[in-house]
């Protein structure tokens, strides 16, 4: 038996405590997490818990579990030289620290030849794919600059429910963000402080899922999530803007949404990416 401790943040919202244990833990498997939290081999301040253990904001969480033969969490590098590493992060990773706990994708990268890489863009924890990161602050502002400029393009694949019709379009709507609530809103007209959304999308195969190639002409908070599911094609694995009986059917535990290419168009130092077209396979 090893054992594994680790603090929960103080600002750590409700929840269950397995799914917290094993975004804290990804080189513990999720078999020997759950084998401990039925063992009640798990700890809170001191106190023996079970499976139905809840989260309770900066407690000390003590867990004992068979330790297996198994590398740290695997993130696949697509591109490195001296200047961006280019990565597919896993669907469950945060880019950067959030309330839900875990290492960050920075801090799962970080070697000591390497230190630790500073992100260019984001991507959401249940969204997997490519993300650009950089080597030093200058590089990173380079890359941060060209998004804005839009001189870095993004395609994600995806499946949804249904097959769209038509095939191929360039849906124009709007969006409001409720920030205190996490999620967002897609309506037909402009309102104060909604925001336009472009988004493009073909169907690339047809069936009770279909699977989509979708790409940005606009980026904003949930923005291919939101847009489909207003379409009525929600994402499948979506449980927030999706269709939850649906996705039960289907027994899908995870979101299919994938940024699976990146290409470039830069000027200056940096130009030399413009060669390079990046992509990866999507696990679903």
């Amino acid at each position: 038996m090893k054992l594994y401790t680790f603090q929960i943040s103080p600002n750590a919202r409700p929840g269950r405590l397995l799914p917290l244990a094993g975004r804290m833990l990804p080189e513990v498997p999720e078999y020997l997490l759950r084998e401990a939290f039925r063992k009640r081999d798990v700890k809170i301040d001191g106190q023996r818990v079970g499976m139905d253990a809840e989260i309770v904001p900066g407690a000390q969480i003590s867990i004992y579990a068979r330790e297996a033969q198994q590398k740290a969490v695997d993130i696949p590098v697509i591109y490195e030289d001296e200047n961006v590493l280019v990565v597919h992060k896993p669907s469950g990773v945060s880019c950067e620290a959030d309330s839900k706990g875990g290492k960050t994708l920075t801090q799962l990268l970080q070697t000591p030849k390497r230190g630790e890489p500073l992100l260019c863009h984001r991507l959401d924890n249940p969204t997997e794919g490519l993300v650009l990161l950089a080597k030093t602050e200058d590089v990173q502002q380079l890359l941060q600059d060209a998004f804005r400029q839009h001189q870095i393009h993004k395609t994600y694949t995806c499946l949804v429910r249904g097959i769209p019709s038509p095939e191929h379009a360039v849906l124009r709507h709007y969006l409001l963000k409720d920030a205190k609530k996490a999620r967002v809103r897609v309506i037909s007209h402009a309102v104060p402080g909604a925001k336009e959304i472009v988004t493009e999308y073909s169907v690339i195969k047809r069936g009770e899922c279909a699977r989509l190639e979708v790409k940005l002409h606009t980026g904003r908070t949930h923005q291919i999530r939101a847009h489909m599911a207003f379409m009525g094609h929600p994402l499948l694995g979506d449980d927030q803007y999706g269709d939850r009986d649906f996705n039960k059917q289907n027994k899908t535990r995870k979101l299919m949404l994938c940024a699976s290419e990146l290409r470039f168009e830069l000027e200056g130092q940096m130009q030399y990416l413009n060669k390079q077209i990046f992509s990866c396979k999507p696990s679903f």
